[in-house]
């Protein structure tokens, strides 16, 4: 439907909606999925959480992701991370992230990221393995010192860090605990774990 008139007002602007589904490839690589990704921190910072409603996953915040993204692929790397206004990590370019730290999963707090599908995902299978689980906010050196790191997120699903601004990350490869949540995840993705049948939608081909 074409709107009749095009200013900042939406008043009398109608709702459209579509839904789509199709295949959809291995976003960050099938390697990457097993071997981990280089990471850079981004010179952009996300959107300050006055600017706008930045819990809504709306498209035109998606220009901040992009230009992080394409500057860390400029530069070699596989994706980006992205600090907030006061310089604590945000999350990834379209991802969630997670680290490892004395046994302990560590993801950012809410304040300043999306609530990510894939995060609540994580978090309740870490806590149904009994993995202790904090949200808090994370600084960059605390990356630098994990002992594993990991992004989460629909096109990402859990995809190992294996360095950040070239420092090497634990030992430079997918960590035991980032293993075991990826097995368990995909065993539930993969529709091979009749527990979580009710968190699948099927798609009729």
């Amino acid at each position: 439907m074409v709107q009749k008139r095009w200013v900042l007002s939406t008043k009398g602007c109608s709702v459209n909606v579509a839904i789509a589904a199709w295949p959809w490839g291995t976003y960050l690589g099938d390697d990457g999925l097993r071997h981990g990704i280089k990471v850079k921190t981004s010179s952009f910072n996300r959107h300050h959480v006055n600017s706008a409603l930045v819990r809504a996953k709306a498209c035109g915040y998606y220009i901040n992701s992009i230009l992080a993204h394409q500057e860390a692929a400029r530069y070699g790397y596989d994706e980006a991370l992205i600090l907030d206004t006061d310089g604590y990590v945000s999350e990834g370019a379209g991802e969630n992230i997670f680290i490892v730290r004395k046994g302990n999963l560590i993801t950012t707090d809410l304040s300043t990221c999306l609530e990510g599908i894939t995060r609540d995902t994580v978090i309740s299978l870490a806590k149904e393995l009994g993995i202790c689980i904090l949200e808090k906010r994370i600084t960059r050196d605390e990356i630098y010192s994990a002992e594993e790191a990991f992004f989460t997120g629909t096109a990402a699903e859990i995809t190992p860090i294996v360095s950040l601004d070239d420092r090497v990350i634990g030992t430079g490869s997918r960590g035991i605990i980032t293993e075991k949540l990826q097995d368990f995840f995909f065993e539930i993705v993969n529709g091979n774990n009749k527990s979580y049948k009710k968190w699948l939608t099927y798609v009729k081909q």
